[in-house]
């Protein structure tokens, strides 16, 4: 008899298949007692490992691209980070092996970020992927991870461990249930990445029994558990039907009665190009530079010489003929440490020198940036957008605005709105810039005070909720009323059901992950503006993300 199982979706799609769970954790290596004499080889193959995972981990992220690389990045810092080493190096030296030092300087770690506060509480997930990867080398074992499977599944997990999940063969995975993680969670990240339904915060998922039939609904959050075969064939009649429509919808944005709606990709490094030329991008509405500055190419981690920037830029830039692309300066901090900008010591690094601020206090970093832009698009027939990240006020504004005039940047100047300041001020920040682009993870993250990353805050990291909503409705009021264009590339414009409800808030473009392109085209298309615009008025009259998300479904649907 089937049941039903309520989490949050995160990756719309529909999707039937058995369960096949995620690989369970690395072993605890025994505690044993080496001699002296056995400490400095122990040392080596500590060394050894720790710099064969970050390196491991880095190649994943390369082939994988746009946000799974940001996730694999970041991991890779773990792994080199020197004073895990030195910890390692340490218990080696009065007497653990290789492994088990390495397993207990990572519970240390573990402790203190777990009493860090949220922010850092959320990276726990992280780390312990990094040590049960180490620990897995080190003791000569295959590590756990993505079932090995001949027939298509619905992977189930407690959470995803990003190096394996960024590199999916979406013709194997169905759909993805996890028993942890939020709407901004790596877990649902990946998953719109990879085009692939998702529920994420289902209780009880982890102890589905292998083999168990699911339907999951990416776009409800249901998982129905044991669904009837009438269901089932209905599920895989819909799934068929959306697949082939999205396949041959490759139109620019708009609504039934012809409100253009621009539809543009958010790119991580050239790697994510190809997917959005293949997807119908109508240009670029996020360019994310920093990942393009977490080597120099020499192994340093320093930021890249001016033509390396302009190299790597040009790239992405001569794929867009006449079209927009949007890029955001450095976003240097919180999640995103580059160690040449990064203080390591800031006690709240979210609240703390990030984006903006961080560029402003090293100008000469920020001037080498717009100096490789606009080398890179010279001579090509692309419309130039650069913008800045964390943008509080109007100083702010004015401080970049004069930065890109003095190093002789011929593009249209913006910034990102990601704090409540900004959109409370927003018409006062068009005074100095020529556009705005809402960031919506952020923007949650600041007006909630919730940690994007900590999934026992999603409620209050869902892009739905009415207060959210307003504070969008806000930005893209000061810009209409300034004549501006005001996009949104969080990732909220990667839902269908939202995008056509930040539309009707007066949004003019919308930026997502290449693989949600389709999706959003096709429901923008199913409806007018005027639907949109109470779909929005419905949804801002809610009390509640829920309440928000059903009103607008009614209004579009009809109902």
């Amino acid at each position: 008899m089937e049941t039903t199982l309520r989490g949050v979706g995160v990756s719309h799609g529909v999707a039937v298949g058995e369960v096949r769970h995620m690989g369970t954790a690395v072993l605890e290596p025994p505690a044993r007692q080496i001699p002296g004499a056995d400490a400095e080889r122990e040392q080596r193959r500590a060394r050894q490992a720790l710099n064969a995972v970050a390196a491991d981990l880095t190649a994943r992220g390369i082939l994988a691209g746009g946000d799974a690389q940001a996730v694999l990045e970041a991991q890779a810092l773990m792994a080199r980070d020197p004073e895990l080493l030195a910890d390692v190096e340490r218990r080696i030296a009065v007497g653990s092996t290789a492994e088990r030092a390495v397993y207990d300087a990572c519970a240390a770690y573990r402790d203190l970020l777990l009493g860090a506060g949220e922010y850092l509480a959320g990276r726990v997930a992280d780390l312990e992927d990094v040590r049960n990867r180490i620990v897995a080398r080190l003791l000569g074992v295959p590590m756990p991870g993505v079932p090995d499977s001949d027939e298509p599944y619905v992977l189930v997990a407690r959470d995803l461990a990003p190096a394996d999940t960024a590199l999916l063969d979406t013709t194997l995975v169905l759909g993805i249930v996890t028993e942890e993680g939020g709407p901004t969670s790596h877990s649902a990240i990946l998953a719109r990445a990879l085009g692939v339904p998702a529920v994420v915060g289902v209780p009880g998922a982890a102890e589905l029994a292998e083999g168990t039939v699911l339907a999951v609904d990416g776009s409800t959050g249901e998982v129905v558990v044991d669904p009837s075969e009438e269901r089932q064939d209905g599920l895989r009649a819909l799934a068929e039907r959306l697949k082939t429509e999205l396949a041959a919808a490759k139109e620019p944005g708009r609504t039934s009665d012809g409100h253009l709606v621009p539809l543009l990709a958010n790119i991580g490094s050239p790697a994510d190009v190809a997917a959005a030329v293949e997807a119908g991008a109508e240009g670029v509405g996020l360019l994310r530079t920093e990942f393009f500055c977490l080597d120099d190419g020499e192994g340093k981690g320093g930021v890249p010489s001016e033509s390396g920037q302009a190299e790597a830029y040009r790239e992405v830039l001569s794929a867009f003929p006449g079209q927009r692309v949007v890029v955001r300066v450095l976003d240097a901090g919180a999640d995103k440490p580059l160690g040449f900008l990064t203080a390591g010591d800031e006690p709240n690094p979210a609240l703390g020198m990030r984006g903006v601020r961080t560029l402003l206090r090293h100008p000469e970093v920020l001037r080498t940036q717009l100096l490789a832009l606009t080398r890179a698009a010279e001579g090509l027939p692309v419309h130039l957008e650069v913008m800045a990240p964390m943008v509080a006020d109007r100083a702010d504004a004015r401080a970049f605005a004069e930065a890109c005039r003095a190093a002789g940047l011929r593009a249209s100047v913006g910034a990102m709105v990601e704090t409540p300041s900004a959109a409370l001020r927003a018409r006062s920040l068009l005074r100095e810039v020529e556009f705005l682009s809402v960031g919506t993870n952020d923007l949650a993250q600041y007006a909630f005070a919730a940690d994007r990353q900590a999934a026992t805050l999603s409620r209050l990291q869902d892009p739905w909720h009415p207060a959210l909503l307003d504070l969008v409705a806000m930005t893209a009021e000061a810009a209409r009323g300034e004549g501006r264009s005001c996009g949104v590339c969080g990732e909220a414009a990667a839902d269908p059901l939202l995008a056509c409800v930040l539309t009707g808030l007066g949004v003019t473009s919308l930026s997502m992950a290449p693989a949600a392109l389709s999706r959003v085209r096709a429901a923008l298309a199913t409806c007018t503006l005027a639907q949109c615009r109470r779909a929005a008025a419905a949804a801002r009259s809610a009390d509640s993300p829920e309440e928000a998300r059903l009103a607008a479904r009614a209004v579009l649907s009809g109902e």
